[in-house]
């Protein structure tokens, strides 16, 4: 049954959190949409790609939105309690701190389970329509912008240039167009003046060109006797294919084999599938060397084992003249045949590992951000208690702070997982186990009633080493004094 007490930290943590979560996501999009400004920007593109693009990015980064706003809201809801007192007011009847975070531990238990369901089935989709809009959009040429003085080459086989262009955007002046349909010959048209404007269905771009010239070469492919024409013209109407500046649409299941596109259920897989192959491997290496060097399983009749009383002979001892040369050759060959057979498949098997512990860093990340949510509630209830301030001044401050030590954390673990420095479970769990001892510290503290962040007691504390400063001073002096 819930009391009223339960419902008062719930109501108060609610408010803060739902904020925090929306801005905290929308500063991280922010930051991601800088990422890839240069890309987007210039590509002619319509609104609904756009919000479609920031929509898929946004569901992405709510693993790392969901941590630092659980952080933040708890801070500030204790921080709240604590500054009216009201925290007091709840111990002074004898409830300890413990019981009055138990439903706050139930909401983050809750949220944790929330993150895991989002890392697992949504994120893997959000992943995988994002990068194949990603990719659609940074394949897609920029839009038709034709600017005086400067060639326009974004048409395939054409560069255009126009000197001058009217205000009403379609009258162009000083028309040059040079089209290169072969590589070993050159067609040129250069126009006075000309109207500018686009198909009905947007498919080619239409000049009306107006007393100039079109120079063409013809001939065969290769052959340097080519037929050069020149030819002036009044009017002239050349169309250009816009196709090539759309954008296309990519399957999404060019991507699915990606480990970020994958649940815990298909990392497994991918796992068990990699390893298995990867063991293919190894057994094929083998069995390609095994067909060369299978003499090592044979006994040498003609080695001498007891050295005491006979020396070791050398190989050149033991071979006629007539096969030596033989010998050496054949040797040769199968140890050049050995090193080729390994470097042709150490790249595969390098690559195959590498995707073995990248699928192992996906499914741990999975777990590890989704309990991250509930240790750094551990962090951020009893740094409320203990800060006793509402509002984002402080509680922000240290917010951010304990943020950036988490996602420091999660970066170096992540790096030393990809350098081979550590196993994907301790370079992925690093963050957490770093911080749990710090909740456990921060947690125990606020029990006691600690003044770890209060101002007094640091002041109390500077003047008692000063004083011991002071004391120490004068009791050496009496000591030099009394010698």
């Amino acid at each position: 049954m819930i009391k009223k007490l339960d419902k008062l930290i719930i109501k108060s943590f609610l408010g803060p959190f739902i904020a925090t979560f929306f801005i905290t996501l929308f500063i991280l999009l922010m930051q991601t949409l800088w990422k890839y400004i240069d890309d987007l920007v210039g590509k002619g593109l319509d609104f609904w790609t756009i919000g479609k693009f920031i929509w898929y990015m946004s569901a992405t980064l709510l693993m790392l939105a969901m941590p630092i706003s659980i952080l933040l809201s708890s801070i500030m809801t204790f921080g709240n309690l604590g500054e009216s007192f009201e925290l007091v007011a709840i111990k002074s009847s004898g409830i300890s701190l413990l019981r009055f975070m138990r439903p706050l531990f139930f909401v983050a238990l809750l949220l944790c389970g929330i993150t895991f369901v989002f890392a697992n089935y949504l994120i893997p989709v959000a992943y995988l329509k994002s990068t194949a809009l990603y990719n659609d959009i940074m394949y897609k040429k920029p839009a038709l912008d034709l600017k005086e003085g400067v060639f326009y080459t974004h048409i395939p086989t054409y560069a255009i240039k126009i000197g001058k262009k009217d205000d009403d955007g379609k009258t162009i002046h000083n028309v040059l167009i040079y089209e290169q349909s072969n590589p070993m010959q050159d067609n040129c048209i250069v126009a006075e003046t000309g109207i500018m404007k686009t198909s009905d269905d947007k498919q080619y771009l239409e000049f009306n060109l107006q007393n100039g010239y079109r120079y063409q070469e013809r001939g065969n492919s290769g052959d340097t006797a080519t037929e050069y024409i020149r030819l002036g013209f009044k009017t002239f109407k050349k169309l250009f294919d816009l196709t090539a500046l759309r954008m296309g649409a990519t399957p999404d299941s060019i991507y699915k084999s990606n480990y970020k596109m994958k649940s815990v259920r298909l990392l497994n897989l991918g796992i068990d599938s990699l390893k298995k192959i990867d063991d293919s491997l190894y057994k094929r290496i083998n069995a390609e060397i095994n067909g060369f060097v299978h003499y090592f399983t044979i006994k040498d009749s003609t080695w001498k084992k007891n050295t005491v009383t006979a020396k070791a002979e050398t190989i050149d001892n033991l071979l006629p003249d007539s096969a030596r040369l033989n010998v050496y050759e054949t040797a040769t060959n199968t140890a050049t045949f050995m090193r080729n057979t390994i470097q042709n498949n150490i790249t595969e098997i390098t690559n195959k590992d590498n995707e073995i512990k990248f699928h192992k860093l996906e499914w741990h990340r999975k777990y590890s951000l989704s309990l991250a949510c509930l240790v750094l509630f551990f962090i951020g209830a009893p740094l409320g208690s203990i800060i006793r301030k509402g509002g984002l001044g402080m509680p922000l401050v240290v917010a951010i702070v304990f943020f950036l030590i988490f996602h420091l954390l999660n970066m170096f673990g992540e790096k030393f997982v990809k350098e081979d420095i550590a196993s994907p479970l301790l370079g992925m769990w690093l963050s957490v186990l770093v911080l749990i001892p710090v909740g456990i510290f921060l947690t125990y503290k606020a029990l006691h009633d600690s003044q770890l962040f209060s101002k007094e007691f640091y002041n109390r504390v500077f003047k008692r080493f000063r004083l011991f400063l002071s004391t120490f001073s004068k009791a050496k002096d009496t000591l030099q004094i009394s010698k």
